[in-house]
């Protein structure tokens, strides 16, 4: 049987350097259209049911190089259900060896979440009652920028805004967002409810549709970084970011958080504004309630490992979190989610999942109700 990989479907990212036996296919990873950045893969190998060993060849001079150790690649033969490969890393190559009874496998850095996924969601949810769907604005590519209000607004009523896939390889966003969405609708979870009562709830569930489905790792069509476009963003060059900042900018925030996934930390956690210059008591008392909320309210948030805490008045105002606390002096954060298992939970068959993703979701839904009161 032939060995054959493509590519050639939304999110795909891979260069074939040689397929000639199963036991020797050697693969890269490519490049951002127009930056430097790449680790996201995705595409489809058949080839002769039984072992096959993939090796990426460029895997030491990818983006984030440290997010190969102890990571396992995610596999699926049906496109919908995803589990995990052994995988190791060793003098520069990230090899996969892997046996499965099936022809045909589709290989990715995470389970993917396309554009058109996207799409198909926002139609559905956007027929519940309660739930309006307002489009903000185009992507360099032309593609809908589109926000669901979820409530309806009034002056009483807290402001929260959630965004995903600003980084388009971070496909964990999109699963977290989608779980986030359907939780808020659920009429039988008082917590749900609670935050309806209080809250108007704003969610740009894809940032980035363009680099989705380009198969890029961090940045749009224009080769821009949306999560460094905030302080200054453009029309021309990150139209995404702008036409949300202008929205937020007439409906007020009292909440923010932006969904990411992070390569090297095999935990889940979020990084605050603490270094923002206007950083005061009042959103250190909020941030440190909403994440020991969240360790009360699953096992699988931890606060220990995280991103070093800019000092005060350094923080890169660039950064949506940081940009959107201190424009709006608001509780203002990044959720980072593994790309590999999470090591206060592990499941190493599933590692960290989109199912996993979506019930973090619920939780964070439960620990916004808490603190809804709060946020003024």
């Amino acid at each position: 049987m032939t060995i054959t990989i493509t590519k050639d479907f939304a999110c795909g990212n891979i260069h074939v350097l040689s397929a000639e036996h199963a036991s020797d296919i050697r693969v890269e990873i490519e490049m951002d259209g127009k930056a430097d950045f790449f680790q996201w893969f995705y595409f489809k190998l058949e080839a002769p049911a039984g072992p096959r060993t993939i090796c990426f060849m460029n895997a030491a001079k990818a983006s984030y190089p440290g997010g190969w150790e102890d990571y396992q690649a995610c596999y699926s033969i049906d496109g919908e259900t995803w589990l995990r490969a052994p995988t190791r890393y060793v003098d520069g190559v990230l090899t996969i060896d892997h046996s499965i009874p099936a022809t045909a496998c589709f290989y990715a850095y995470f389970p993917p979440y396309t554009a058109g996924d996207n799409e198909a969601f926002l139609d559905r949810i956007a027929a519940k009652p309660g739930v309006t769907r307002m489009p903000l604005g185009k992507s360099v590519d032309g593609r809908p920028i589109d926000l669901l209000r979820f409530g309806e607004d009034s002056e009483a009523k807290r402001k929260i805004w959630l965004i995903g896939r600003q980084h388009p390889g971070e496909s964990m966003g999109s699963f977290f967002v989608e779980g986030f969405c359907k939780g808020l609708l659920d009429t039988d979870n008082p917590m749900a409810t609670g935050l309806m009562d209080t809250a108007v709830v704003y969610v740009v569930p894809m940032m980035n549709p363009d680099g989705v489905d380009r198969g890029h790792l961090r940045t749009n069509a224009a080769g821009m970084d949306l999560n460094r476009s905030w302080a200054e963003p453009s029309l021309e060059m990150s139209p995404e970011v702008k036409v949300v900042r202008d929205m937020m900018d007439k409906t007020g925030c009292d909440l923010f958080l932006d969904a990411h996934g992070d390569e090297a930390i095999a935990n889940n956690f979020i990084a605050g504004s603490e270094g923002i210059p206007s950083w005061q008591p009042r959103l250190a008392g909020l941030l440190s309630t909403f994440k020991n909320q969240l360790i009360e309210a699953t096992p699988d948030f931890q606060d220990k490992e995280g991103y070093p805490i800019a000092p005060s008045g350094k923080a890169n105002l660039r950064i949506a979190n940081n940009a959107i606390g201190e424009r709006f002096h608001c509780l203002s954060m990044t959720l980072e989610m593994p790309f590999k298992d999470a090591k206060t939970n592990p499941m190493p068959h599933e590692g960290w999942s989109p199912r996993r993703c979506k019930e973090l979701a619920g939780h964070t839904i439960t620990v916004m109700n808490r603190i809804s009161s709060r946020l003024r």
